[in-house]
């Protein structure tokens, strides 16, 4: 009978006796306990103290009790184990003496807790810098430069551009909330990729031309669809291209590229945009923190270029969201290439 009870729980459950002895345990105990068996003492698979001798406090006072457990191999687990005494129920049906122990997991939500502490911390951090600038330049203005014109141009042109870049940072952090709001609900209108990357190509080209740097573009003559949201598609476009112009121009040249890729059994047509600079490229070390949210490789050169640290973090959240994939490739002094992989939709 408990057999066939644990086997529907989804989360670890653990039956013991008076003694710790495993009784029963369901398959979710045994996948987060694999030394778990039945007959022998609960201690031989879990090595918590806390837990332990907090069987023996449940059995001597006959109260529940909440303990946390911790699992760090082969990946860091957190756990909230609550500990209770096996009770005959009110039919009076008979049950062995013992505890049972429910195994709830708290390691997505301590994650989640984790991610906003830094995200609050860090977006704290970027909006403090440029605002503590401004307010000093306000100062000088009212106080020693308040009759030098000179000084009043140069600090009003810095305090617009620190302005902006607080502009920039809202904008981005407004954008970032609303795709991830709409994570759970992929588009399902027909966009023309083709048309969303010819635009930005020619919206960048001043930029592109500004920096010395010549956009390559290899597209089709024809419409590709994919389901998605032009004006997220387009942001899509907008950072990866602008970024392969900013931070790649010394390279001189990026090329864009957009096509079908082949099939691969049963998965559906797949599109692919990838953008491709020849610039200083990026440390491997670096590569898979690239779409963290205010993850810089340097930030003074993204600071310098305008940049708020959630450009990538922007594509990265769209692209998941379009059930899509982004994939990034690169070497120190071989430039770097962004591609982003969509399934293909029809036209209607």
């Amino acid at each position: 009978m408990a057999d066939a009870l644990l086997a529907h729980i989804p989360d670890p459950v653990i039956l013991v006796d008076p003694r710790a002895v495993v009784l029963e345990a369901n398959a979710a105990a045994h996948v987060l306990l694999p030394g778990l068996r039945a007959g022998h003492p609960l201690s031989f698979a879990l090595r918590s103290p806390d837990v332990l001798s907090g069987i023996d406090e449940v059995q001597a006072s006959g109260t529940p009790l909440r303990i946390e457990y911790s699992e760090r191999v082969p990946t860091e687990r957190t756990f909230e184990v609550h500990i209770g005494p096996l009770r005959p129920d009110a039919s009076g049906a008979e049950v062995r003496p013992g505890v049972v122990l429910f195994f709830r997991d708290l390691t997505s939500a301590r994650r989640l807790e984790a991610m906003r502490a830094d995200f609050v911390a860090n977006a704290s951090h970027e909006l403090r810098t440029p605002l503590a600038s401004v307010l000093g330049f306000i100062e000088t203005l009212q106080g020693p430069a308040r009759n030098d014109a000179a000084a009043r141009e140069r600090f009003l042109d810095i305090m617009r551009g620190q302005a902006h870049r607080m502009k920039r940072l809202v904008d981005d952090l407004l954008s970032l909330s609303r795709i991830e709001m709409r994570a759970h609900v992929p588009p399902t209108r027909p966009e023309d990729l083709t048309a969303v990357v010819k635009h930005m190509i020619e919206t960048l080209t001043p930029l592109s031309r500004e920096r010395g740097v010549a956009i390559q573009a290899s597209l089709p003559d024809g419409p590709l669809f994919v389901l998605g949201d032009r004006d997220e598609l387009l942001r899509v476009a907008e950072n990866l291209i602008e970024n392969a112009v900013k931070y790649g121009e010394t390279g001189q040249r990026v090329d864009v590229n957009l096509g079908r890729v082949a099939a691969e059994g049963t998965q559906p047509p797949q599109v692919a945009f990838s953008v491709r600079d020849y610039g200083p490229g990026i440390a491997p070390e670096h590569l898979p923190r690239l779409t963290e949210r205010f993850y810089r490789v340097d930030v003074a050169q993204s600071r310098e270029k305008g940049g708020t640290g959630l450009g990538l973090a922007i594509v990265k959240h769209i692209v998941q969201r379009h059930r899509g994939h982004l994939d990034i490739a690169s070497e120190p002094g071989q430039g770097a290439c962004f591609t982003v992989t969509l399934p293909e939709a029809s036209r209607g």
